[in-house]
C-alpha cells in the first residue's frame, strides 16, 4: 500500500505506568479472547492494566435506538470505575465513540455531567493508543494479505481506521488490500440488523463480496460488533473465506506475541 496520512495521535508527556481498560460487552460475552490478546499487547509494552470487574456497557445501543433514560442507567453504572487519572483504552471505536463524544451529551444538565466528561477526555480506542505510545510492530510473520473492515463510528466519530492501516502498513511482511467496499457500513448497526433484517442482510452480503474479491488471506477488524456479522454471513455462505479477526489479535500473532 502507498503510505497513508499518518492520523493525529494523541501524545502523552511520558508513557502511561497504568491504564483502564474498558472491554466492552459484545468483546466480554462472544470475542473474550480478542480482549485477552489486547491487554496482553499492552502489558508487553510495560504498562499495567485495570480491568475493572463490574464493568458491563457503554449504553450505546439503548442510546442508538432511541432510549436515553435506559441509555443513562446503564452508562451511569460505568462512571465510577475509572477513578484515577489514568487512560481509558478501548478495544473498539463504536463504543469508544459513545463514551467519548456521546457521554458528556447523555449526562448534560445531570449531576454526573463533570465525572461523564472527565472520562470522556481519557477515553482512547486501542490501535490510537497503541501509536500513542510509540509502538511499531515487528513483523515476524509470513508474507500474507489482508483486507480491513473499520465500523462507521471507527471512522466517522474516531476517525481511529488510519491508526488501525498505519499499523498495518508498517509491517514489513503485510500486504493491505482495499476493497470496493471499504467505507461502507457492514449492516450490524447494533439493534439496526435486527430492526431492518433485510436491509442488513443486503449490506452484509455486499460487503462479504467485496472482501472476497480482495482475494485477502486474513480479514482485519477492530469491533466485535462488525466481525459477528461479517463472520456470521462468510460462515453461512462463504465457508472458505477467513473468518474476521481482531487486530489485537492479529497484532500479537505478527510480533510473536501469540502462539
Amino acid at each position: 500500500m502507498s503510505a497513508i496520512t499518518p492520523p493525529k495521535i494523541t501524545t502523552f508527556d511520558s508513557k502511561p505506568t497504568d491504564i483502564y481498560f474498558f472491554g466492552t460487552c459484545v468483546l466480554d460475552i462472544f470475542m473474550p479472547e480478542a480482549g485477552m490478546d489486547a491487554i496482553t499487547l499492552i502489558e508487553q509494552q510495560g504498562i499495567r492494566v485495570h480491568y475493572p470487574m463490574a464493568q458491563s456497557c457503554c449504553g450505546q445501543p439503548a442510546y442508538s435506538s432511541g432510549h436515553p433514560t435506559e441509555a443513562f442507567d446503564v452508562a451511569k453504572a460505568q462512571l465510577d470505575l475509572f477513578p484515577e487519572n489514568w487512560p481509558i483504552v478501548v478495544p473498539s471505536g463504536s463504543c469508544g465513540g459513545m463514551m467519548k463524544h456521546h457521554w458528556p451529551t447523555l449526562f448534560k444538565g445531570s449531576e454526573y455531567e463533570q465525572k461523564a466528561i472527565d472520562c470522556a477526555g481519557r477515553i482512547i480506542e486501542f490501535t490510537h493508543f497503541l501509536l500513542a505510545i510509540g509502538f511499531k510492530p515487528e513483523d515476524k510473520g509470513e508474507p500474507v494479505k489482508v483486507a480491513v473492515h473499520t465500523s462507521c463510528a471507527a471512522r466517522r466519530e474516531m476517525n481511529v481506521h488510519l491508526s488501525g492501516w498505519q499499523l498495518i502498513d508498517g509491517m514489513e511482511n503485510v500486504e493491505r488490500i482495499v476493497h470496493d467496499h471499504e467505507s461502507e457500513c457492514c449492516g450490524f448497526g447494533g439493534t439496526f440488523s435486527v430492526k431492518q433484517a433485510d436491509i442488513s442482510g443486503a449490506m452484509v452480503t455486499d460487503k462479504v463480496a467485496a472482501l472476497k474479491e480482495t482475494g485477502a488471506t486474513e480479514i482485519i477488524s477492530a469491533d466485535c460488533g462488525c466481525m459477528m456479522n461479517i463472520g456470521g454471513k462468510i460462515a453461512k455462505d462463504e465457508p472458505n473465506m477467513p473468518r474476521p479477526k481482531h487486530i489485537a489479535s492479529f497484532l500479537l500473532e505478527r510480533t510473536g506475541g501469540k502462539a
